[in-house]
């Protein structure tokens, strides 16, 4: 028998201990850290040095929304979070239309960690890549196992985090000690630099790629109410998990992307482990690839928890239909949680005609720019309301120079997304007023 369904607001104590400033560091890293880095040194190989470039510019201007959105949570703490924020400085229509895109980069970034995931699964079972849509039934069945994992509640999914999140750094340190020994005796080489090779379109094209595995630094002032002193901690976490991640992604991503020849790491469906089979032996690239697989599945825990909570919030506020609000006696958004998952299923079905490589950029490409138009929104309205309006001003600068680069058709597609929330916002309005 399943068990009751209750309502419960937004502003509802829950129970759990506050973050310290390591804890809270680890919270942003720990959400960053998903399928991005695994996959990306295949996506970033054609760009040659301008991926280089591209992760120190989108570093950088990561680094300034982050502060942005810190300022922010220091200076209006009532708001509570981002789509708070933007309620403050613009209303409550705007606020909506940033929160349901964000709610689309969740679901789509699901998307986009469960498709890496199948594809190192694919370096065990090389049936799931040679197959017409077993990419796509592989990474569905993944986002179901995981929104399994949450339905019995935050405990579980937590206490599941924190097993994935202690093993997912393996990789990333092995692959910087590898290449800093290969380099260090001279039997490897990086490809030579040309400055000539440098030019803006290819800098835009790396940098949309980039950002998508720096996702999640906003998790610290989402959370801002969980953290302790968070008017000192969330700006710290987020800058120092934030710029950690940033220059781990650069060192790992690059070693991979310019010592292995550009037509191998173009073609791996597993460039880690590509990597460390070229430069050391099949055994421990075979490790890599099952440490890279549970970083992406404990990556799919975190963000299926937040695709059930986002919807939750939004509702409780008015924004969306009560009926999303429903929570069980644990508080487990049981109806929100499904019906992101289902979302998430109908976009891989859709998309189940491309290859693995080319469902993972479109919808990062995609999630990307969803998540894009929060940032601008809290950029603005940062400036609005007379917050650190210099960082703001470049924030907004960044935010649109990378949906510019992101393409028409990723950043269409989250226009055209947005836009389909406004029925469901419509109905909740008119549900509050009946």
């Amino acid at each position: 028998m399943s068990e009751p369904v209750t309502q419960v607001s937004d502003t509802t104590e829950r129970p759990g201990h506050k973050l310290g400033l390591f804890a809270a560091i680890a919270l942003v890293m720990g959400n960053m850290i998903g399928s991005g880095v695994f996959l990306l040194p295949a996506s970033l190989a054609p760009f040659g040095w301008n991926a280089v470039a591209g992760w120190i510019v989108t570093t950088a201007g990561t680094l300034v929304l982050a502060w942005v959105l810190a300022a922010l949570t220091r200076a209006r703490p009532g708001a509570s979070d981002p789509a708070g924020f933007v309620t403050e400085a613009f209303g409550e229509i705007p606020a909506f239309l940033v929160g349901w895109v964000y709610w689309v980069s969740v679901w789509t970034a699901v998307v986009s960690i469960a498709v890496a995931a199948v594809s190192y699964l694919s370096a065990f079972i090389p049936a799931i890549g040679a197959t017409p849509f077993a990419p796509a039934l592989s990474a569905i069945a993944l986002v179901w196992a995981m929104t399994l994992v949450n339905l019995r509640g935050v405990r579980a999914a937590g206490n599941f985090q924190i097993v994935t999140v202690l093993l997912k750094l393996v990789p990333l340190v092995a692959v910087i000690v590898i290449a800093a020994l290969v380099l260090g005796t001279g039997e490897g080489e990086i490809r030579p630099f040309a400055m000539s090779e440098l030019n803006g379109t290819d800098l835009r094209g790396a940098a949309a790629l980039t950002l998508f595995a720096l996702l999640g630094f906003e998790c610290a002032s989402i959370a801002a109410a969980r953290v302790d002193n968070p008017a000192v901690n969330v700006p710290r976490a987020t800058m120092w998990g934030t710029g950690l991640t940033g220059v781990l992604y650069l060192l790992v991503c690059s070693a991979i992307a310019l010592m292995l020849p550009e037509a191998v790491a173009a073609t791996s469906p597993a460039p880690f482990a590509t990597f460390v089979e070229r430069y050391w032996s099949p055994g421990p690239a075979a490790l890599v690839t099952l440490f890279a697989i549970v970083s992406c599945v404990g990556a799919i825990n975190g963000w299926v928890l937040l695709q059930g909570e986002l919807p939750r919030a939004m509702a409780a506020r008015g924004m969306l239909p009560r009926w999303f609000a429903a929570t069980d006696r644990h508080g487990t958004p049981r109806r929100a949680l499904l019906v992101s998952s289902v979302i998430a299923t109908v976009c891989l079905l859709l998309n189940s005609s491309r290859d693995m490589q080319g469902i993972y950029e479109f919808v990062l490409l995609l999630s990307t720019s969803a998540a894009l138009w929060l940032y601008l929104a809290c950029a603005l309205a940062a400036w609005r309301m007379k917050v650190s309006r210099g960082a703001a001003l470049v924030g907004a600068g960044y935010a649109l120079w990378t949906l510019w680069g992101a393409g028409v058709e990723a950043s269409g597609w989250s226009l055209v997304l947005m836009a389909a929330g406004v029925p469901l916002y419509l109905w909740a309005r008119r549900g509050a007023a009946a």
